[in-house]
């Protein structure tokens, strides 16, 4: 028998990674992000478990402990990764949920796998969550666990967030088994989302697919009450500025200009390489420049790194040869002996080097089709001290609702993206430092660590049965 914790968070993925040591030896290490950063010191304060998937397939490794984590390896078959990860969850939900940039595919064999892989997990939390434990289950990978784990464990106390978009009521009446997803939601006792408006579709599905009645952002079910709200995720601001203060960051950041030919702006995108990411209408905006004389290759250079994603999902295969067919283009047109237009890094980056790359580049480019949040704008701004620097930002991105100071962009529109990066490029740099510093203000107070008891607090108050207070759009209770 497992030994129980009073926190469990249930994750597709675990945090941690596998390691070789230079003797051959297999270890394990916690890998960096802002959920585990955030949950670490509840997890360990509570002898909190992780439930999630190790990587690989077959056999799941023993479950185990790391830095004062209990972890919780679920396993995954060769076909149950294809076909509940790379089906279900990243061919049909994730781009119904991104406003069907793409179209989705849908496949009964993933359902059954996605429904399968969701109860594995139910079980495994059921089997490790003590009495009346605090249960957090994330992102679209599960969103059949929450009902699964209350006819198991009617006991607990669940909450769910949702860190990508949730569509509106249209979209979502395409998925085959609309009912059974929205039920599975409705296992939580708190239903958290990045933004307002999700939250709004959410309990108005609620009432159109299911006819349950709801009162503000609370849902009547089964003789009980299930709350959405606004959480909007951050991330561990203290530590990104610690790290672009970092002398070795500093010198890096002057060596990556000085490796760029020293021009007057550097324009930065830092993306997976994803269809919801605009990459590619950012570098056709970018060649319109160019082309306008509006921009100059030697005084402008594009840096953009696009970090290899889903790489076996035909739609991300096909993006990759339309981005590196522009890139090529621009280059082609534009580039001259040493000198290149676009630098395309299709490749990972530690921290250290992005936080290197975000104090060099003038202007950040985040221009998604449609994101939950977008942490990178975040991260560029928590970078940036009292340099100045512009960021460039999709109204569709969740992070447009908490920094109304970027220079927002419609990315659907190609003159606004345009004409956003000119105003980003010739603004004074008195302009540039106000703007950062009212944002930097905000994500101070609104860290990573704050969204977390945040979202636990109003779990807690849901569970209870107490009305949580109402939140604002930037997370913090009206």
């Amino acid at each position: 028998m497992a030994e129980r914790s009073s926190f469990v968070v249930v994750a597709n993925r675990l945090p941690v990674d596998e390691v070789t040591t230079p003797g051959g030896e297999r270890q394990w290490r916690t890998s960096p992000g802002g959920l585990v950063t955030a949950l670490h010191p509840v997890l360990t304060e509570h002898g909190g478990t992780w439930i999630g998937w190790a990587g690989g397939t077959g056999d799941a490794p023993d479950p185990f402990e790391l830095e004062g984590i209990r972890i919780h390896p679920v396993p995954l078959s060769a076909e149950e990764l294809e076909r509940y990860y790379e089906g279900q969850s990243n061919a049909t939900i994730w781009p119904l949920y991104h406003d069907a940039v793409e179209t989705p595919v849908y496949k009964r064999r993933w359902r059954e796998t996605y429904r399968l892989v969701n109860q594995r997990f139910a079980e495994a939390a059921a089997e490790v969550a003590d009495d009346g434990a605090t249960v957090w289950v994330q992102d679209y990978q599960l969103q059949l666990v929450p009902a699964m784990l209350r006819e198991l464990r009617p006991d607990l106390k669940i909450g769910f967030f949702l860190h990508i978009p949730f569509p509106p009521i249209e979209l979502f009446m395409q998925m085959p088994f609309r009912a059974e997803v929205l039920r599975g939601l409705l296992g939580s006792d708190l239903v958290g989302f990045q933004q307002r408006l999700a939250a709004q579709n959410f309990v108005r599905l609620a009432r159109h697919l299911l006819g349950l009645r709801y009162e503000g952002q609370s849902i009547q079910v089964d003789g009980r009450k299930v709350k959405a709200g606004a959480f909007p995720i951050s991330i561990d601001t203290k530590e990104m500025e610690r790290l672009a203060a970092d002398p070795k960051v500093q010198a890096r950041a002057k060596e990556i200009r000085a490796e760029l030919g020293d021009p007057k702006t550097i324009i930065l995108g830092v993306d997976r390489l994803d269809y919801t990411k605009g990459i590619e209408l950012r570098l056709k905006a970018f060649r319109e420049l160019l082309a306008d004389g509006k921009l100059k290759v030697g005084d402008a250079v594009m840096v953009q790194v696009a970090t290899p994603s889903r790489e076996r999902v035909e739609h991300y295969q096909t993006l990759r040869v339309k981005v590196e067919r522009e890139v090529g283009r621009i280059n082609g047109e534009f580039g001259r002996v040493g000198v290149p237009a676009v630098h395309y890094l299709h490749q990972s980056y530690s921290k250290q080097e992005l936080a290197a790359m975000y104090v060099a580049a003038d202007v950040m480019m985040v221009t998604p089709l449609r994101d939950g949040m977008n942490l990178v704008a975040k991260e560029y701004v928590s970078c940036r001290a009292d340099t100045g620097g512009a960021l460039v930002l999709s109204e569709f991105a969740g992070a447009a609702t908490e920094m109304r100071q970027a220079f927002l962009c419609n990315p659907h529109d190609p003159d606004g993206v345009k004409d956003a990066l000119l105003r980003a490029v010739g603004a004074e740099q008195s302009e540039l430092k106000r703007r950062m510093r009212v944002m930097q203000r905000h994500l101070r107070t609104h860290d990573v660590a704050q969204w977390a008891h945040t979202f636990l607090d109003a779990l807690k108050e849901a569970a209870e049965g107490r009305d949580p207070e109402p939140h604002s759009l930037d997370g913090q209770s009206t």
